[in-house]
């Protein structure tokens, strides 16, 4: 993922969904390790309800 939309993406997580910072660090550090993409990290470890992983990949589709 490229920086720019990583930044974005980040940002959209925590404005729009709410997530805290431990989360979203709990899941970088998961998809570093090839765990998968972040978005399906967030919802693998319950940090993201299906709907709010639908709403993560419409708004990249978006951007």
């Amino acid at each position: 993922m490229k920086n720019s939309i990583y930044s974005k993406l980040i940002q959209f997580l925590k404005d729009e969904l709410g997530l805290s910072p431990d989360s979203l660090e709990i899941a970088k550090k998961a998809s570093e390790q090839n765990q998968g993409p972040i978005p399906m990290v967030l919802w693998q470890y319950g940090l993201v309800t299906i709907e709010e992983l639908e709403r993560i990949y419409d708004w990249l589709e978006a951007v």
